[in-house]
């Protein structure tokens, strides 16, 4: 762990939830595409995964709502060729940043692998300490910033906290409704957006 300490030409971030099948990989495939869509030839440089603490036996693909809602957002081959994936600690320790759709997933990896706990942290919650960084101090290589804020938030962890008690908390859309599994897309989408423009040199 600590790469993001070093000059790097890549970036490599996991997502993590329960079972991999709703949350992790949305925020996987928004997260993908947002690169590609702010930076262009530049997202080359970033490897986003997904993973999740306790994926059912013999299941293989995300779950139908999930991919329902990400089909109607233009991500459908992305979907359709998911396939989920058991947290192994070899995940966690190629990461340079992990980030959980809840605290309990983020807990679940630092007992997993402790010595990842400066660079794991809540999807909501790194969103809102990278918008907190100031831009102009940032390097404008996309992957550097990125690295840069990694430390940024690991020095500034819990300075910068939510409004509300447990908001940083994606609920999890499994056994709900479509509306449910919207509400969970639109949520990812809105914190994988700002990290990835707090990443993007042209962001601010």
């Amino acid at each position: 762990m600590g790469r993001h300490r070093q000059a790097e030409q890549s970036f490599r971030l996991l997502v993590v939830c329960t079972a991999n099948m709703c949350r992790s990989p949305t925020a996987e495939i928004m997260m993908r595409a947002a690169l590609h869509e702010r930076l262009g030839p530049a997202a080359a440089g970033f490897v986003v995964s997904s993973a999740g603490v306790a994926v059912p036996p013999q299941r293989r693909s995300m779950h139908p709502l999930t991919r329902a809602e990400l089909r109607a957002r233009g991500l459908s081959s992305p979907a359709e060729a998911f396939v989920v994936t058991q947290l192994q600690p070899e995940h966690v320790t190629r990461a340079d940043l992990v980030l959980g759709a809840e605290r309990r997933h983020c807990a679940a990896v630092v007992e997993q692998t402790p010595e990842a706990l400066p660079v794991t942290f809540g999807l909501r919650e790194f969103a809102r300490l990278a918008a907190a960084m100031d831009a102009s101090t940032l390097s404008r290589s996309p992957v550097v910033r990125a690295h840069e804020l990694v430390e940024f938030a690991r020095v500034h962890r819990g300075l910068v906290t939510a409004r509300d008690r447990g908001s940083d908390d994606i609920p999890d859309p499994v056994g709900g409704t479509r509306d449910d599994h919207r509400r969970a897309a639109d949520a990812i989408g809105t914190a994988t957006w700002s990290i990835v423009s707090s990443i993007s040199p042209n962001s601010r």
